[in-house]
């Protein structure tokens, strides 16, 4: 991995067309600032996103992508690093994609414990379709398809996580730049499935979840000297459902990755030599 790495690096020459104010151009720099302090570079990085607002942020990283199918990102970013384990595989997705579609995907993406981020760009909100309700949102929020609110409780994702065996989780928001770089810094570094959940305000679509709002109410659990390591503790805090938390609020340092744990360490991209002929004859009698 290069050691001389600037964020920049990972900048395209595409220009985003979020909306002015977007949460996701925040989290989207932070996670470009936490793959160059990791020591990490766009020839050995893979951006899998889905589709919603945050399926575009492969196209404006530069660093292997694929932009994939709604609901999909995580089981493309698990074969991709099974493929080959050399690449910092990243998958960005948005709390629709992520949590109701995709949810089924991410219980079970998390249990596996292969080693790669995934990061879910979480506005309470359905934002590229204009402002329906999502997983997240809260149970009266108003929008045209839900006048009376979704009269749902919300999806908590953390707990969601936790219930499936997760080994890291953690929370962020995407206006602190430094603490937003720290968190997902920590799950790149995690050997396991690092996930982090972060606040990103939709300024078009939801005022209620608003940047003010997650400044006033957010506690970082750094302040707290909360321990991720205690597994009762990072449950009470999973748990309360009055306090919007940052940091990690959970790290199983005795988990052991998917990787490890069934010896994957073969780059299948790297083709041997004469592999290609061998692979024609066999096409060649099979047919």
């Amino acid at each position: 991995m290069s050691s001389d790495v600037r964020f920049t690096d990972f900048k395209s020459d595409k220009q985003p067309t979020w909306c002015p104010g977007c949460g996701d151009f925040g989290t989207m720099n932070g996670m470009m600032k936490a793959l160059a302090e990791t020591g990490n570079s766009p020839d050995d990085t893979f951006v899998v996103a889905g589709i919603g607002c945050s399926g575009k942020i492969g196209t404006y990283m530069h660093a292997y992508a694929l932009h994939g199918v709604h609901g999909r990102a995580l089981p493309v970013g698990t074969g991709v690093k099974l493929a080959n384990p050399d690449l910092e595989v990243m998958v960005a997705g948005g709390d629709g994609d992520g949590y109701s579609i995709g949810a089924g995907h991410f219980v079970h993406a998390v249990r596996r414990n292969v080693d790669m981020t995934y990061v879910v760009m979480d506005n309470r909100i359905y934002g590229l379709t204009k402002g329906q309700a999502s997983p997240t949102s809260r149970e009266d929020f108003e929008t045209s398809t839900t006048p009376d609110g979704p009269q749902q409780p919300p999806v908590n994702p953390l707990a969601l996580a936790f219930a499936s065996g997760a080994s890291f989780i953690a929370q962020s928001f995407s206006s602190d730049a430094l603490r937003h770089q720290e968190i997902v810094q920590k799950a790149i570094e995690h050997d396991g499935f690092g996930f982090v959940n972060v606040f990103s305000p939709c300024v078009t679509f939801n005022d209620v979840d608003t940047y003010d709002y997650f400044r006033d109410s957010l506690v970082d659990l750094q302040d707290e000297g909360h321990d991720p390591t205690d597994r009762d503790a990072a449950k009470q805090k999973i748990l309360e459902a009055d306090k919007e938390y940052m940091g990690v609020l959970w790290q199983d340092e005795t988990a052991s990755s998917y990787e490890d744990t069934h010896d994957v360490d073969t780059n299948m991209s790297e083709i041997p030599d004469g592999a290609p002929e061998d692979g024609m004859d066999l096409v060649r009698e099979f047919y």
